[in-house]
């Protein structure tokens, strides 16, 4: 015990124990582990693929209510594709919030304290390069977690690739120097998203651009907020909604990035 209080003292992400997970039909666990004195709920699953040497490990963010079923699908959807999958808990275990302005208040704990979301996310990229057995990391997020994602890269952290989709793109401690930015971005963006301004995307772009980030921005024609999350509905109307092709096509570029930062297909 007197080394278990050391470590949570030191602000140290520890794994604690490992349970199926709830839901049907899925690959991994749910898995749980301490951020400081916080005890975190994540889901973890491995890679379906044999190989001699580890296979990398992705980290998913949530969206603003907490984890689902879409990120722990997507972590079974990378298993597939030869990955081991974290989906880590930004909130804290049993913190789901379950209507728009208890998810807003939460999530805006961490967008608006930098060093404490980096902090949670950089001692969870530890615990799972860890338990993957391997250095190669990368990390992606929906919504809230888009925005994570970006958060992750902007503090300098050792990820080959770093994807949002449909996240935020602002940062209140933007990155400003050259190369202070080491992953690859993607940012998947729904071109009539409305809860993305014009000049949020304007001010990453600049910021990019300053710190010479290896980056890629694609807009989705028709596509709004959420547009890879069925739960999200069919109605564009509201701001947020499924967009099929958008989701179909984000999801095959990123395999394709991650594969390629990777060198699974022979390229840099």
């Amino acid at each position: 015990m007197r080394i278990l209080t050391a470590l949570v003292a030191l602000g140290l992400t520890l794994p604690l124990a490992a349970q199926p997970a709830k839901a049907n039909n899925l690959l991994g666990e749910n898995f749980t582990y301490l951020h400081g004195e916080n005890e975190m709920e994540g889901y973890w699953v491995n890679s379906s693929c044999k190989s001699k040497a580890p296979a990398p490990v992705v980290l998913i963010v949530h969206q603003w209510k907490g984890i689902t079923d879409h990120e722990r699908i997507s972590a079974d959807k990378l298993s597939k594709e030869c990955y081991n999958a974290f989906v880590v808990d930004m909130y804290g275990k049993g913190i789901r919030p379950t209507n728009n302005k208890d998810a807003g208040d939460e999530a805006s704990l961490y967008k608006n304290n930098p060093p404490l979301a980096r902090d949670r996310l950089q001692s969870a990229l530890a615990l799972a390069k860890e338990k993957a057995g391997t250095d190669k990391a990368a990390i992606m997020g929906y919504c809230f977690g888009g925005t994570m994602a970006l958060e992750l890269a902007r503090s300098g952290a050792d990820i080959a690739a770093a994807i949002s989709f449909h996240g935020g793109l602002g940062s209140k401690a933007p990155a400003t120097e050259k190369g202070a930015i080491k992953a690859a971005i993607w940012a998947h963006h729904g071109d009539a998203d409305p809860h993305v301004s014009k000049e949020e995307i304007d001010t990453f772009f600049e910021e990019m651009r300053t710190v010479e980030a290896d980056w890629v921005f694609t807009r989705y024609a028709d596509a709004v907020h959420a547009f890879t999350e069925k739960g999200a509905g069919n109605d564009p109307s509201t701001g947020a909604a499924y967009n099929e092709k958008a989701a179909k096509r984000s999801w095959a570029s990123t395999i394709d990035f991650f594969d390629l930062r990777f060198n699974k297909a022979s390229a840099q």
